[in-house]
């Protein structure tokens, strides 16, 4: 017996194949990343989600790695008052002075868990895993503008949550081939 569609699994059912959604669900939600400049790029697009609908960061996701030099950490690390103000004139991307200025900081403090991890992946790998919760409070201790919502998005949608698929969904089937680590259990 096939197991139901849910959230965001059912939605794009009904979507068009050129709908941003549809691809988004298809090849990147839920997916492991490998790259640390991939998991910023991640981190700082559910950051400026917040308040806005996730189709509207969708549609400037080109604009965001075109703004953010492609979410190179080390170069958006070190932004200055110049670059800032061009980010907070450029339409293409959301101009909220407080979601750029947490990417320059996350970026910053992502260079030291480099530092200290060797990268930004191994620091995620070596906190798993934990509850939602003490995800949360390991964001918020870490980074700027972390709050439950975007934590929980960011996890999920890089393979450190379960969540992102329903079970009966095909991409779930190809996700879990990939062994992502919500699978994986510690020590293991």
């Amino acid at each position: 017996m096939e197991q139901a569609l849910t959230g965001y699994c059912a939605y794009v059912t009904k979507l068009d194949a050129s709908n941003v959604h549809k691809y988004y669900h298809d090849n990147e939600y839920g997916f492991p990343l490998e790259s640390d400049d991939e998991l910023f790029a991640r981190l700082v697009l559910e950051i400026n989600q917040a308040g806005l609908s996730w189709d509207t960061i969708l549609k400037k996701k080109e604009n965001f790695f075109k703004a953010y030099d492609n979410f190179d950490i080390k170069k958006v690390a070190k932004y200055g008052d110049k670059k800032i103000a061009e980010l907070l004139n450029d339409a293409g991307i959301i101009r909220n002075r407080l979601k750029v200025n947490a990417a320059v900081e996350n970026a910053k403090a992502i260079l030291m868990l480099q530092k200290e991890f060797g990268s930004f992946k191994k620091w995620i790998e070596h906190h798993h895993p934990l509850t939602k919760e003490e995800w949360v409070k390991l964001f918020k201790k870490t980074f700027r503008f972390t709050g439950g919502e975007i934590v929980n998005e960011f996890l999920m949608s890089t393979g450190y949550l379960p969540g992102a698929h329903s079970e009966g969904c095909h991409i779930y089937k190809k996700i879990k081939k990939l062994k992502p680590m919500w699978m994986v259990k510690k020590g293991a």
